[in-house]
């Protein structure tokens, strides 16, 4: 049966714009990172991307390296692309990054002018694409020069590989140099992909005022903590949960009892604000407009009904922010 997108999609989606681009991504975007790759059925990864699309989500992010394995995701991504959303494709933004780990030998990992367009190369092959929406370096290289790392992000997008780019976990001051390297050369950077949550801050120490201060949007991937800000361990950590396995993202340490009291206090406001814990959490991400979009990972559909219900009720009170504040001391 051929899919026919909902005809109401971008009714309940709020669409934001990226720093001081024309560009506008939806307050809520859907990462590839984990559900896509070999290891998850096909008709699962395809019923997740339907509904998302379905729901106005148009911004689907993924990386050369997502799966599991490393580029499955992207191949996966590539055949439900073909089958079901070419017809829409100018409707989607699509993103890759490169960065880490990819294959064999000094050419692939970091930032080389090497890896970044053999990389991509390889991406638009799995993917079946001409070009990707956003081309994201995935993290610092410590060894190549900044300069290599941003003209190759500058050539791919005069070679058409890329309509923008963007950085990800980059700290403040290495941010600063790499937009205005960008600028430079003509080629502004569009986005910027941090790891912003409630237990995770580190943005708030200078990042979110120069991407303010130079334009430059913003998109927080794991805004919920790796499941942390859910009901999913309230009552302590379930066997069948992320936690109680050996997954390097969420372990047992992290969920101590002084945390686990602060997710209780959470969930109490969430309560009170007649919402979920996770839907106030992705809200408190997107407070005062800071940040363009949150990024989340879906295993069921469920999820990205929940996410895309937070709209419905995502702004605070200042007392409630004050409240929250005082928890995440």
């Amino acid at each position: 049966m051929v899919y026919q997108a909902n005809s109401a999609r971008y009714e309940s989606m709020e669409y934001r714009r990226c720093g001081r681009s024309g560009l506008k991504l939806p307050a809520i975007s859907l990462g590839l990172w984990h559900n896509f790759g070999d290891t998850t059925l096909l008709a699962n990864s395809r019923q997740l991307l339907h509904r998302a699309f379905d729901c106005g989500i148009t911004h689907l992010d993924l990386a050369n390296n997502y799966g599991p394995p490393p580029g499955s995701a992207e191949e996966n991504f590539g055949r439900i692309l073909r089958e079901d959303f070419l017809p829409y494709r100018d409707e989607l933004i699509i993103s890759s990054k490169a960065g880490y780990t990819m294959w064999d030998g000094p050419y692939g990992d970091w930032g080389s002018r090497k890896y970044l367009i053999s990389s991509l190369d390889q991406s638009l092959k799995r993917m079946g694409l001409e070009y990707v929406d956003i081309f994201y370096h995935h993290r610092p290289d410590p060894e190549t020069p900044l300069e290599e790392t941003m003209r190759a992000l500058d050539s791919i997008v005069r070679q058409g590989k890329a309509l923008y780019v963007g950085i990800s976990n980059y700290p403040a001051e290495l941010a600063a140099q790499a937009i205005d390297i960008l600028n430079d050369l003509g080629t502004p950077c569009l986005i910027h992909q941090p790891r912003y949550s409630m237990f995770e801050r580190w943005v708030e120490g200078g990042l979110l005022d120069v991407l303010q201060e130079k334009g430059v949007g913003s998109i927080a991937f794991s805004p919920l903590a790796g499941g942390q800000l859910t009901d999913r361990y309230l009552d302590g950590i379930p066997a069948d949960s992320r936690a109680a396995s050996d997954s390097k993202f969420l372990n047992a340490e992290q969920l101590t009892e002084v945390k686990l009291e602060k997710v209780r206090k959470l969930n109490a406001i969430a309560q009170r604000r007649g919402q979920k814990l996770s839907q106030m959490a992705l809200a408190w991400v997107l407070r005062g407009d800071t940040v363009t979009s949150v990024l989340i990972g879906a295993s069921k559909t469920s999820q990205i009904d929940d996410a895309v219900g937070m709209l419905a009720n995502r702004h605070f009170s200042a007392a409630e922010l004050a409240e929250i504040e005082e928890i995440l001391v």
